[in-house]
Parts: C-alpha cells; structure tokens; sequence
C-alpha cells in the first residue's frame, strides 16, 4: 500500500474555522461555499458523490468496488475524509485513484471549505467523477452540503435494528441507502428489508440497495441506481 504524501493531505486552516465561526452564521457560509464548489465542478463536468456512514459501515469498500467496476468508463478521483490518518485514501489509491487525504483533527465531519481546500490538489479537468468519504458517523455530515451532486448514506446490519430510527435527518438528506453486510442479517437479528421501509418511510424517494460490499454483491445495482 503506497503512503499519502503529505502535499496529498488537507489539514484544517484555523484561523479561516475561527473567523467563520466568530463572525457568520456558520451553516449559512457553508451553504456559501458549497454553491461556489457546486458551481466549479460542474462547470469541469465532475459528477461528485458526498458518502456517509458511520465507521465500518462499508464507505470505503463501496468506493473500492465502484473504483474497480468504473475506472476504465471514468477518471475518478477521491477525497477522503477522517479524524486522523490517511488509510481510506490510500487503500483507494492502490487501485490506481487520485486520492487526497482531508484531516479534520476534532470536528467530525467535512465541510465546504475543506472540500475547497481539497481541490487545490485536483486538476478537475482530468477527473470525471469524484467520490467524497466523508468523516464516519451518523449525525452532523448530514448537516454540511459540500457541493456534491448526489448524497448516499451506507449502513451496516451490524449497526442494530434502529440505526434510521435514531438518525432519521440523514436519511431524509439522501437519495440511495446501501445496507451493507446483509450476508450477516440473520446472524445480527436484524431484518434488511425492515430497514429499507423505515427509510422510506421518513423519505419517500430514496433508493435503496442491499450489499454485501466484501464479496462485491450489490455494486451492479448501486451503478445502475446512480445512472454511472
């Protein structure tokens, strides 16, 4: 596995955190910035894919899978968001992605800016697609439009029976569900098709797909749910 170089590493700008939250309404700025990174990539023609999850859920594993099912359809690209280290960015990169590793130290979650900050890594032009991790947890990703295209949320039946019970914002947010680890359903006690009602029930469009991310199971149906 090649090491993330530290000119491919994002660290939070402090100072710019500090003035936002002091002197504006920080969602409001946000929402700001993700119009101006919406507005950038597509005028590149990125299609760009915001991924949450909580941790384990199967974010990066999806991201390897779709990598390896369109890399030679798309240039692809990845930015890849956590706490610390960089080993999501560089379990992607071995299959011969851009990866860029985004840092946040405490906060936990992405955010316009550091999706801004990222592109200075970028040559958008040289990237079709662009799949976003973002940092793994269930609640505050969901609140922070980065300028992505299309959201997906992707949970494990390892998680426990009420995961969108207890999360519902990020599920109304999104608009494809991956249920991931569905080989471990029964084993769990936990009923994948009782998950996918719940989720429908708080938001009525979204799609959802059942995996098994490890044995590659699903992945034809997330890429025809996405129209990639």
């Amino acid at each position: 596995m090649a090491p993330i170089r530290e000119d491919e590493i994002v660290l939070p700008d402090e100072d710019l955190i500090l003035d936002i939250e002091l002197g504006e309404d920080l969602l409001k700025r946000n929402q700001e910035l993700a119009e101006e990174n919406r507005r950038r990539l597509r005028e590149a023609n990125v299609r760009t894919i915001d991924i949450m999850g909580s941790v384990g859920s199967g974010k990066t594993s999806l991201i390897e899978g779709l990598a390896e099912a369109l890399k030679d359809k798309y240039r692809i690209g990845m930015i890849a968001g956590d706490v610390t280290t960089s080993i999501d960015a560089e379990r992607v990169q071995r299959h011969g992605i851009k990866s860029i590793q985004v840092n946040t130290g405490k906060e936990c979650h992405l955010d316009a800016n550091l999706i801004r900050k990222a592109f200075t890594k970028f040559d958008l032009s040289q990237i079709d697609l662009l799949f976003i991790e973002n940092v793994g947890n269930l609640i505050c990703p969901i609140e922070f439009d980065l300028g992505a295209d299309t959201r997906i949320v992707v949970v494990s039946v390892t998680e426990g029976e009420y995961m969108v019970l207890k999360h519902p914002m990020m599920f109304k947010g999104c608009g494809l569900l991956v249920i991931n680890k569905a080989d471990l359903a029964e084993v769990m006690g936990v009923d994948p098709d009782k998950l996918a009602s719940q989720a429908r029930e708080i938001n009525p469009e979204i799609k959802v797909v059942k995996t098994c991310l490890r044995e590659g199971m699903g992945l034809t149906e997330i890429i025809e749910a996405l129209h990639l």
